[in-house]
């Protein structure tokens, strides 16, 4: 597998540039804001969705201020989710760094990501960049329903795997699709190609999910598996499929356990072990491996160069990566 150091070497000048336009777009005349996003930048993550909404472009074409303003806009609405993500979850930390609203408090955390989320659509506007505003007003309301559908769900706990991936395709793949599609924009306008971009973006990111889903109840770095999804009762894909396996008797058991005991630790080792017992990681990293690969198809419709080897290779890393 390659590491994003070596997935990222065919853009670093572009990401270098990319990291002063992301900059620029967050200052503020508020004191307290400038502060906030100072923190918000110095704990920055592995930048996922502008590195392949630059390398999307640059398979494309040549990378250019528009694909710039899409990485910003992209990686503003995604910093805006995760800060309301936080709030939502009640979640101290974030990427192991005290969250924003465990460091500023709820109120001010809510603001700071409707201010993120203002100067991502501002962005668009300021440069004129209409069509990328469209489809990332688009993302924005995928991915709040999906959120919202978690939540309902959680309360009853009757997630199919159908709704399952209506939940995750809204909460996850949306964005990683449009930071395709909105790197594809910033260089063509040939439709075919979006099409095959969108396609390579949107299982890329139902791959995503699922390896999230796998790694939350999978050793970590400690030994231990986080399982925070089991503790706030999200039915994730290695559950959903174990439920499914299972006689009638057991499932209704199990949920029943989630249900009424989510964060006693013999429920949780209970539930640790039904999964297993009934092959539902297995069965979901499949599935994970399905959807890589329906991206890889996708991928190989557009031209081949250094920036679609990368893509490629991130295909894999998003797969096998370990946080």
């Amino acid at each position: 597998m390659a590491s994003l150091s070596e997935i990222k070497k065919p853009v670093l000048t572009e990401i270098a540039l990319f990291d002063s336009h992301f900059r620029d777009a967050m200052k503020s005349r508020v004191a307290l804001l400038d502060k906030i996003t100072y923190y918000i930048v110095k704990t920055k993550g592995k930048q996922f969705r502008p590195l392949i909404c630059i390398l999307t472009a640059k398979m494309l074409g040549e990378v250019n201020d528009k694909t710039y303003a899409a990485a910003t806009l992209v990686e503003l609405l995604h910093t805006a989710s995760l800060v309301h993500d936080d709030v939502v979850d009640n979640a101290d930390q974030r990427r192991s760094f005290f969250s924003i609203n465990a460091l500023w408090k709820n109120k001010i955390a809510v603001l700071v990501g409707d201010y993120l989320l203002s100067r991502g659509l501002l962005t668009a506007l300021s440069k004129k960049y209409f069509d990328l505003l469209e489809v990332l007003s688009v993302a924005v309301k995928e991915m709040s329903e999906g959120e919202l559908l978690q939540l309902e769900k959680a309360r009853r706990l009757d997630i199919t795997e159908e709704i399952y991936y209506q939940i995750i395709r809204q909460k996850t793949a949306s964005l990683i699709r449009v930071s395709c599609r909105c790197g594809a924009q910033s260089v063509t306008e040939d439709p075919a190609v979006i099409e095959h971009v969108s396609i390579f973006g949107e299982q890329l990111g139902l791959a995503f999910q699922i390896k999230d889903d796998l790694m939350d109840i999978n050793a970590d770095d400690t030994g231990k598996p986080k399982i925070l999804d089991i503790k706030e009762k999200k039915m994730t894909l290695p559950l959903i499929s174990a439920l499914q396996a299972a006689p009638a008797g057991i499932r209704k058991e199990i949920i029943s356990d989630i249900r009424s005991r989510s964060e006693d630790e013999a429920v949780i080792r209970k539930v640790l072990s039904f999964i297993h017992d009934y092959k539902g990681a297995q069965i979901a990293h499949q599935k994970m491996n399905q959807h890589r690969d329906i991206a890889l198809q996708a991928l190989e419709q557009l031209p081949a160069n250094v920036a679609r080897n990368s893509l490629s290779q991130l295909c894999y890393f998003v797969t096998e990566r370990t946080s």
